[in-house]
């Protein structure tokens, strides 16, 4: 790995600035990692602090007020929350199936692939052939499972936080974007609102990106292990599974008293939030009241990690004989 540039400024060249001068504007970290990044989406990538900060500095330098976004249902809740924000200083969102076409009325299209904790995937199509702006969370998928700009999509977003860290050790965003317009846009706007990732995090997603591939495939074989055992197991009414990837959703029959039991009697599945680790981790979705409404009480979402398959289905088995 090349080491880390902290400097916040750089010398003037003959007392020109050089590429890198002040480091809001860009940084010799941050750009290897979007070139990194950009290079797996076939995009033009930009980093930012969180997932949500991609994703509000995505929005706000697209759209105008009056404008709306038609976001899909049953997405993470966080980005309805964020756009219902939105809304007072004149933004508006609608919900809308993204397994069919969106509402004519959008000028923005949000789409999540997998959704989060539904796992419905959208109906890619459909939405390129919408007049506005297709943008698609991806964050689940990662470029190893779907690249959305190859699907017509306009911006590819992701907490990197997630599968892109991998570790449980960096917080940061990013937007991949089609047209090299529209990052130079974006990155304008980044500039101005110093809504800037820091070397330290550009340097992890760096190191994490190198494999990438390797660790997706590892969770992907072992949650096609864990999906099939789990459809036979009595505790369990329903699995929500796209195929790919380290999300598996279970509902309990038994309901929400069974599932906190389940989260509280494994011993190498850890009772966390967030996703997308080497480590196994599990949580029931209700437990969060802006999710509530939408959320079966039985619902827990996994995360699958590259532990051994045989331990992982030992104690996930154990933990629901006990709420049997």
């Amino acid at each position: 790995m090349e080491p880390v540039d902290r400097s916040t400024i750089w010398p003037y060249d003959s007392g020109e600035p050089g590429r890198f001068y002040y480091q809001r504007y860009a940084h010799p970290t941050g750009v290897a990692a979007e070139d990194a990044l950009g290079e797996l989406e076939g995009g033009h990538a930009l980093l930012f602090p969180s997932g949500t900060g991609a994703i509000a500095a995505l929005v706000l330098s697209l759209l105008e007020p009056g404008q709306t976004i038609a976001l899909a249902e049953g997405a993470y809740f966080g980005t309805g929350r964020l756009f219902a924000g939105l809304e007072k200083w004149g933004l508006r969102y609608v919900e809308f199936d993204q397994t069919g076409p969106p509402p004519d009325s959008a000028d923005l299209v949000f789409l999540e692939a997998p959704s989060n904790p539904f796992l419905t995937m959208p109906d890619l199509e459909a939405a390129a052939a919408h007049p506005g702006r297709v943008v698609v969370d991806s964050t689940a998928a990662t470029p190893v499972y779907l690249r959305p700009l190859e699907h017509g999509a306009d911006f590819a977003v992701h907490s990197a936080t997630k599968y892109l860290g991998g570790h449980h050790d960096v917080l940061l965003g990013a937007v991949v974007c089609r047209s090299a317009e529209e990052a130079d846009r974006l990155r304008e706007f980044r500039t101005l609102t110093g809504i800037v990732a820091a070397p330290d995090p550009s340097w992890l997603l760096l190191r994490s990106l190198k494999t990438l591939r390797v660790r997706m495939e590892r969770i992907t074989a072992t949650a096609q292990v864990l999906v099939e055992r789990l459809r036979d197991h009595s505790a369990v009414q329903v699995v929500r599974y796209p195929g790919f990837g380290g999300i598996v959703c279970v509902v309990l029959a038994a309901g929400a008293d069974a599932a906190d039991l389940v989260t509280r009697s494994t011993s190498l599945w850890v009772h966390a939030t967030s996703l997308g680790g080497v480590e196994s981790t599990l949580e029931r979705r209700r437990r969060w009241k802006a999710e509530a409404a939408t959320i079966p009480d039985g619902l827990i979402r996994l995360s699958v990690g590259i532990e051994d398959v045989e331990d992982l289905w030992a104690d996930l088995d154990r933990a629901l004989g006990a709420a049997l």
